[in-house]
């Protein structure tokens, strides 16, 4: 695999760096408190985010995942219990516990609805703790796919509209939302890309959400794929590079990157990035997949390059291919 690296990354250009933070070096050191126990380095680093909410929602999905696993958010509960960071924080790891119970249970099997109730309690509670903060809906809207017959359309209507009071364009809970429209969870593919394009055309100018239907393509992908299980499936080998699909990148480029600031690329924009790149190289755009590469400078996401193969052998040779 070694071997294989070198010769894939030869005159390429940089090796392609799957950081799981995304370049963000404060979030890494908060995150290697995390590991050895300590949380005063979170409330320092979410102190010091402030209400920077792309910013911060990145921050706090990634510290909630370093967090499930260990007891530091409680022990930082305990220490400060009037802390609204903490309890934003508490909430966002509960849903990812959650999450990785589902996992652990394999699909198909419904988690017990109390632990679910447990962690959208924990959502509300934060909620009033930092009413401003869009991140508990994020959470709210990304727990309530795990309910095996879905949240109800008022309820469900009422956390969306409780995310874009605080933050109409946040992509996470975008993302969120259109996972629970898809067919994978409680919806159908029409339901999902519809959201997608309805998201996408209000969208300003700059904004990342119109990735939103390249996401839906990748989620559509993923569930064909699975149901198959390495079979082919007919009707689908125009999937990534049919006229809609050519055409909705060539969208997403000129509405996202045409208005977006000069400037380097910051760290919550890189997953969304990728997405980008991936569809642009499935799509026969080299012009657009180029131009991406260049920004992202060799920073990679897992997803979604490794729902179509080796993550880090996709990532180089299309790279490579579009150079």
């Amino acid at each position: 695999m070694a071997a294989l690296r070198r010769r894939f990354s030869s005159g390429s250009g940089p090796a392609p760096d799957f950081d799981p933070d995304f370049g963000d070096r404060p979030l890494t050191a908060a995150r290697q408190d995390i590991v050895i126990g300590r949380w005063q380095g979170v409330r320092d680093l979410l102190r010091a985010t402030g209400d920077d909410w792309p910013l911060r929602t990145h921050r706090l999905r990634l510290l909630s995942y370093a967090a499930a696993s260990s007891s530091v958010v409680e022990a930082w509960r305990a220490a400060e219990p009037d802390s609204p960071d903490a309890a934003v924080l508490r909430a966002a790891t509960e849903v990812v516990r959650v999450f990785n119970q589902a996992i652990d249970a394999g699909r198909g099997t419904e988690v017990d609805r109390t632990r679910i109730d447990v962690a959208v309690m924990a959502c509300l509670s934060a909620a009033d703790a930092r009413p401003a903060d869009p991140m508990p809906w994020v959470s709210l809207l990304t727990v309530a796919r795990l309910y095996g017959d879905g949240v109800g359309r008022a309820e469900l209507r009422e956390w969306w509209e409780e995310l874009r009071r605080r933050d109409p364009y946040n992509i996470e809970g975008h993302v969120q939302l259109l996972r629970y429209h898809s067919a994978r969870w409680h919806g159908t593919h029409g339901r999902m890309y519809d959201f997608a394009r309805d998201a996408a055309g209000a969208a300003p100018e700059g904004s990342p959400l119109p990735v939103l239907v390249q996401i839906a393509r990748v989620e559509e992908y993923r569930y064909v794929a699975a149901a198959a299980q390495g079979r082919p499936v007919r009707g689908f080998d125009q999937h990534w590079h049919h006229e809609l699909a050519v055409t909705e990148v060539r969208r997403t480029r000129e509405r996202w990157l045409g208005g977006r600031p000069p400037g380097p690329v910051r760290p919550e924009e890189v997953g969304e990035l990728n997405h980008l790149v991936h569809a642009a190289c499935h799509a026969g755009l080299p012009d657009i997949a180029r131009e991406v590469f260049a920004l992202l400078e060799g920073r990679a996401a897992r997803v979604p390059w490794s729902y179509t193969g080796d993550a880090y052998e996709q990532y180089v040779r299309w790279r490579a291919q579009t150079g």
